[in-house]
């Protein structure tokens, strides 16, 4: 028997999402402010870009005030993810910040494991031996050389997954007891505006100016939240749910792979071969890890796998 066809239209849009989700760090690579302050324009934007859409769309509904209260965690787990990976970005590079980043599917996995008692396997086991492999090949070979912010910059990229994996367990939390009930896109805007306020207490804390110094940081920080938070997010979650999972988890390595094939050509980051054989040893692990055979999973949840980042 044939196999079913796949819907061309939603495997376009979840290249193309994947694609534009991955240039989000370069943007906070050219934007010349702090990594919170970056952290917060995008969230502040991008939930401004969501919510004109909505109201424009008629799609936007009342939110409740337990929905609101039920969304603080995610919204403070999503505020620390990106203030760790954003430096991470600054002190490693793109690339490799990005991928470190995806490593959160291990994590998901294993608190899969521990609060859903959802079966693992010898898979699961592999994917996370090829991974590291992969990591000690990009990072590890000159560990003792490396200076002391790459080296905070690694542990950061690697401790991003574990808020990643607190927000996206919340979020799922949330919406499989029925507490949240909103849309994909009104739930992203919602937790983007929440987020962006929590951003805003900590760029205050820190002493950040939140004046945008020049016309290349606007130009940064609009395309950061636009291509970021508000087109690549809004391409993926149309898309997630007509295709395979398994196809899903291997598009969304689109997202750390290009962004460190942008990083070696826009960057000039050092490129050798152990690199590349690094690379693609962890994002084979990642699949691997991340893989759940005949499971079609929802969009929202999905999305998680992508880091969004």
């Amino acid at each position: 028997m044939r196999a079913p066809e796949l819907p061309r239209a939603a495997l376009l849009q979840m290249i193309a999402g994947a694609a534009a989700i991955s240039t989000t760090s370069l943007f906070v690579k050219w934007a010349h402010v702090g990594p919170t302050m970056s952290a917060f324009y995008r969230m502040a934007f991008g939930g401004l870009m969501l919510l004109v859409g909505l109201v424009a769309l008629r799609q936007w509904r009342r939110v409740r005030l337990v929905e609101l209260g039920w969304l603080v965690l995610p919204a403070v787990a999503f505020a620390a993810d990106l203030m760790l990976w954003h430096r991470s970005i600054l002190y490693v590079g793109p690339g490799v910040a990005t991928l470190l980043g995806n490593f959160q599917v291990f994590l998901m996995a294993l608190a899969g494991f521990a609060l859903y008692r959802e079966q693992l396997g010898r898979a699961f086991l592999g994917g996370v031996a090829l991974a590291f492999v992969g990591l000690y090949l990009l990072v590890g070979l000159d560990w003792s050389a490396a200076g002391a912010q790459y080296q905070i910059g690694v542990v950061l990229g690697i401790v991003t997954g574990v808020s990643y994996a607190v927000y996206m367990l919340s979020t799922r939390h949330a919406q499989r007891g029925g507490h949240v009930r909103l849309a994909p896109a009104q739930l992203l805007c919602v937790t983007s505006l929440l987020c962006a306020a929590v951003l805003g207490v900590a760029a205050w804390i820190e002493g950040d100016s939140f004046a945008i110094p020049d016309a290349q940081s606007w130009q940064a920080l609009l395309g950061l939240a636009f291509f970021g938070q508000v087109f690549g997010w809004v391409l993926l979650t149309r898309a997630m749910p007509q295709l395979p999972a398994s196809l899903i988890g291997l598009l969304l390595l689109l997202q750390p792979a290009l962004s460190f094939v942008f990083d070696v050509i826009l960057f000039a980051r050092p490129k050798r071969a152990t690199d590349w054989l690094g690379l693609a040893l962890s994002l084979l692990g990642i699949f691997i890890g991340s893989w759940r055979p005949g499971a079609r999973k929802p969009a929202i949840e999905t999305a998680g796998a992508a880091e969004p980042e």
